[in-house]
């Protein structure tokens, strides 16, 4: 039986989209023994049928929930789910769901931000998988489906806390039109930051009047100057803003370095726009100019090319299939990226957890499991296209979609992930304002020292890397 209903508590601040479950009743199910008792499960979501995230709503209410229902009642074990639909912020949904956890109460089951496992790890709010539930959880069939890289959604300091959901890439998109009026060579497959750059000075030599490269560079470009820009260029040189095996953040160090010195070459030279990095509309303008073939290069998600510039996209673009095409993010040599890798990118992305709270961990095992199984999820690609954390799901959904197979097959294995800490938010404002200093003019030495100096005062000396 599903019943859905609105949530009527009052939500405040933290941070993300997440899908709650809280499981109660006298029946359970304890490390695989089957009690005949019911249980009743309560699957809390932050979406709606017909408002937020409806088809996630319609996916759980229509195809999960009576599935998992119907399979536990053939296995000898009635359970009722009750789902609770939400359309608030994720930042007051999470804030709402630590409160609870906090308390001793909460779901059993929530989806959880990629940024936040850490947080919530370090505060007590999550458990190891297989503490909670057992060795199993991390034998588990689908974990085969998943890249490893891509586990790392759910991971935090080399332990596992859930299962891995939506994802997402970022690589560089190209004007072909642009790069046919400037006579380089396509397809375009840039194996340095160099050949970025000699790409942006030929189309800024054959057209001064479009803009040659974007790399979001300015504090009211938001998270998308750090995501977007600054995080992949800093992989490329070697080196993640966060390490979890020495417990520091990035200072000035030779990546830093690096990647700091190219900002300042791209927008010192011209080949990168500096005003379009500091009006409040940067984004949404740099998004339209390249609506326009106005932007040869441009540092971005599949978003832009599938929600933006697509024909029912913010900034329609006509000739879109024929104009655009898109290439993986060098290192600043070969060999020289996070990893050794040639090729770098960074995601976003949540997964799905369990509350050490709960008094079901086996059974709220099993939904998790059910609802993230392959034919789960290639029932809901159909209601909402999104890529997977599943390669077997996104090889079967985006089949007739070349721009997301290439984000799934050749953005996915290489990829990383944002530090998943409370202060990270903090040390993103620090990194956009150096990028806007580097974008401005502002020298690389001073630039690092500015922010090394606010770094400091947030996490402590100690726990900065400086070389």
């Amino acid at each position: 039986m599903v019943k859905l209903r609105p949530r009527r508590r009052s939500l405040a601040a933290l941070g993300t989209t997440v899908l709650l479950a809280s499981i109660v009743g006298t029946g359970a199910t304890v490390m695989g023994k089957t009690e005949a008792a019911p249980v009743t499960l309560t699957v809390e979501i932050n979406a709606v049928l017909h408002g937020k995230n409806a088809a996630e709503a319609v996916w759980l209410t229509k195809d999960v929930i009576p599935g998992f229902e119907k399979s536990m009642r053939a296995k000898g074990q009635p359970v009722t789910i009750k789902l609770i639909g939400s359309g608030v912020s994720g930042q007051d949904y999470a804030n709402a769901l630590a409160l609870d956890i906090k308390a001793g109460g909460g779901p059993d089951i929530f989806d959880l931000d990629g940024p936040y496992y850490g947080e919530f790890a370090q505060a007590g709010y999550l458990k190891p998988i297989d503490q909670l539930v057992g060795p199993q959880a991390l034998k588990w069939a689908g974990w085969k489906n998943i890249p490893q890289t891509v586990q790392a959604i759910t991971e935090f300091q080399g332990q596992q806390y859930g299962i891995p959901g939506g994802t997402d890439g970022r690589v560089l998109f190209y004007n072909t039109q642009l790069f046919r009026n400037a006579g380089i060579q396509m397809p375009w497959h840039p194996t340095s930051w160099a050949d970025v750059i000699a790409a942006a000075k030929t189309l800024q030599q054959k057209d001064p009047g479009i803009e040659a490269l974007q790399i979001d560079g300015g504090a009211q470009m938001g998270e998308a100057t750090t995501l977007q820009g600054y995080l992949p260029i800093l992989a490329g040189a070697g080196q993640l803003i966060y390490n979890e095996s020495t417990g520091k953040w990035q200072g000035n160090t030779a990546a830093m370095r690096a990647a700091a010195g190219f900002y300042h070459t791209i927008y010192s030279t011209g080949l990168a726009n500096s005003q379009l990095q500091l009006g409040p509309n940067g984004r949404n303008e740099t998004f339209q100019a390249f609506s326009q073939n106005k932007v040869g290069i441009y540092l971005e998600s599949e978003y832009l090319y599938e929600s933006v510039i697509n024909s029912t996209g913010i900034y329609p673009m006509p000739g879109r299939n024929q104009n655009v095409a898109w290439t993986l993010i060098p290192a600043q040599k070969p060999g020289a990226g996070f990893r050794g890798q040639d090729f770098v990118t960074l995601s976003g992305g949540g997964g799905t957890t369990l509350n050490p709270n709960t008094k079901h961990p086996a059974l709220a095992w099993r939904f998790l499991t059910y609802e993230q199984s392959t034919a789960s999820l290639l029932r809901y690609e159909p209601l909402k296209q999104f890529i997977s954390a599943n390669s077997i799901v996104n090889k079967v959904a985006f089949q007739h979609h070349p721009m997301l197979t290439f984000i799934a097959q050749q953005c996915l294995p290489i990829t990383a992930y944002r530090p998943s800490l409370a202060v990270y938010p903090q040390v993103s404002v620090l990194i956009q304002q150096l990028a806007q200093n580097l974008a401005t003019g502002m020298s690389v030495h001073a630039a690092l020292a500015t922010y090394v100096g606010q770094l400091d005062k947030i996490v402590g000396a100690a726990h900065v890397a400086n070389s």
